[in-house]
């Protein structure tokens, strides 16, 4: 194994642990609704699923490159992931028994796919076109993700007002994917206080919607 295949091994879990604390994020915001038991499989399940599928992503990143407007769709997807997130859940028992391991599974990994983009580019050129690199950098960065959704969550629990910011750091994301879609970018053009003004519009948006509609769950269970 030479020198510059553990060099690019090295900058693949780097890349993965940089760009994956919004992952950690979204575990931690989809699994804090179910019960402590089903918790830590949501958490294994679910970052496992979603590496996996990073990872053939990344290997067959030359073709997702050519899909139009891969950016703006993930985008917004991202900012409707990350209002749902904060929309705290009905008090009726009967609907949060409906919020099962497998819905936070699918949360998790819907998630990851529409954020993986910069992962996935990224870690695409770091690997030198080497897909071994690629499996066995993301398959090391499963246990960081892991514990890190695991200490964001334990936050959450005893701070539910954090959810608000975690959507705002994946609204964050999101604006960020936004500007990188070349249909946008060339209006932008590099100037850092549209960047601002479109960030700032995200997270705004965010809680404003995540506000209204608790504040409307809160209304029916006081009425």
């Amino acid at each position: 194994m030479d020198l510059h295949y553990i060099w690019s091994f090295l900058m693949i879990v780097i890349i993965d642990i940089v760009l994956g604390g919004d992952n950690a994020i979204v575990i931690a915001l989809a699994c804090r609704k179910l019960p402590y038991k089903q918790r830590n499989i949501a958490i294994i399940f679910g970052s496992i699923t979603a590496i996996v599928l990073r990872i053939i992503l990344t290997i067959g990143a030359i073709f997702v490159l050519k899909v139009p407007f891969l950016h703006l769709i993930g985008g917004i997807l991202l900012l409707y992931i990350a209002c749902k997130l904060i929309i705290q859940e009905d008090d009726n028992p009967s609907i949060k028994e409906n919020y099962t391991v497998f819905h936070a599974i699918r949360t998790i990994v819907f998630a990851d796919l529409v954020m993986g983009i910069d992962n996935v580019l990224a870690i695409a050129g770091a690997s030198n076109g080497k897909p071994s690199l690629v499996i066995l950098g993301l398959s090391i960065s499963i246990p960081i993700i892991i514990w890190g959704s695991k200490i964001v969550l334990w936050f959450l629990e005893r701070y539910p007002i954090l959810s608000f910011v975690g959507a705002s750091v994946l609204s964050i994301t999101a604006s960020k994917m936004l500007i990188d879609e070349p249909f946008i970018s060339q209006y932008i053009n590099g100037r850092n206080d549209m960047e601002l003004i479109v960030g700032s519009s995200c997270i705004i948006f965010t809680i404003v919607i995540g506000y209204y509609f608790n504040n409307i769950r809160y209304r029916k269970r006081t009425s």
